[in-house]
């Protein structure tokens, strides 16, 4: 059996050049700076944070890394032990939210903010009002859909931290918060190489619709391609507190297609906030639940939230 860590907080400053901008042309100075971010958590519930990651980059380069684990005040699911491989034991002794919170807030505020797709965002939001403190005012940059605007292949699939990661070149350690932290960073910067589209330039392109192939534009009915989660296919299971005509609704506002049912397609999954099994480790899961948790396990990218940080992404 794996032994328990020993409590980490760690700030590694470090100089590296993102080697692939150098490719049959120029090097391209990037002249601008900003800090990825990445957390893992103990549950399909965002305030669980259990480990925080942030890399500031600066004129594309890598120049300061800050990683610590955290505890987050509850028990950790299997399921998410199996994706990070931190157990309770490893955080029992590790600072709580509030007390990390003010080198988060440092490294953070007043910059720009890059994440991979909005859950970094959302899980961040939340366990800032679960302590009652304010999260710093900041500019966030979603790099998957940097991604999906930069690179045709991955506007509608496939956009995954790890499977843009190895398309680009880059090798990190998945699950490890400063590590995907890094790797959503170098990501941006190839990006930027690539396109031409500047860091301030990106802040409002990402905002703008994807583009379509003609083919795909009857999408246009049933979805929005400038909704900020355009080409999720989500799934919802378990007792909602809402009817699902308001959550279906709620989803294809934000260009999400809807499902009745889990497949490989599927790329979140919500758990109704009463289905309280779903967050205690019990085996007393729904039938899609189940299967999510199956599929992730043999690889697909989906993430499993619960109800409540699903209206925090919709806000």
């Amino acid at each position: 059996m794996r032994s328990c860590r020993q409590s980490e907080v760690v700030h590694s400053p470090v100089r590296v050049v993102p080697l692939f901008f150098i490719i049959d042309r120029e090097y391209l100075v990037i002249d601008s700076m900003f800090v990825s971010l990445d957390v893992e958590t103990a549950s399909a519930d965002l305030t669980s944070i259990c480990q925080l990651g942030v890399v500031t980059f600066k004129d594309g380069l890598i120049v300061d890394s800050w990683n610590t684990l955290v505890n987050p005040e509850c028990e950790f699911d299997e399921f998410n032990i199996e994706i990070h491989g931190i157990m309770k034991c490893d955080v029992i002794k590790s600072p709580k939210f509030p007390i990390v919170a003010p080198e988060l807030d440092r490294l953070i505020s007043d910059q720009i903010v890059v994440a991979h797709t909005g859950f970094d965002k959302a899980a961040l939001t939340r366990t800032y009002t679960k302590y009652g403190m304010s999260i710093p005012e900041c500019h966030w940059l979603d790099s998957a859909g940097v991604c999906r605007r930069a690179w045709n292949q991955f506007a509608r699939r496939g956009y995954g931290l790890a499977n843009v990661a190895e398309w680009c070149g880059v090798e990190f350690r998945h699950h490890d918060a400063s590590e995907d932290a890094r790797a959503a960073g170098l990501i941006l910067l190839k990006a930027i190489n690539d396109t031409g589209v500047s860091l301030n330039e990106w802040l409002v392109r990402v905002k703008k619709p994807i583009n379509l192939k003609a083919r795909e534009a009857f999408r246009e009915v049933r979805t929005k391609s400038n909704g900020r989660m355009y080409g999720e296919k989500i799934v919802f299971t378990g007792a909602l507190s809402i009817s699902r005509r308001e959550a279906t609704s709620l989803a294809v506002a934000l260009g999400c297609d809807v499902g009745n049912t889990v497949g490989n397609d599927t790329t979140i999954v919500v758990v109704g906030s009463h289905h309280t099994e779903a967050f205690t480790g019990g085996q007393s899961k729904s039938r899609q639940h189940q299967k999510a948790k199956f599929l992730v396990r043999t690889g697909h990218p989906i993430r499993i939230i619960s109800e409540k940080d699903f209206k925090e992404m919709v806000q």
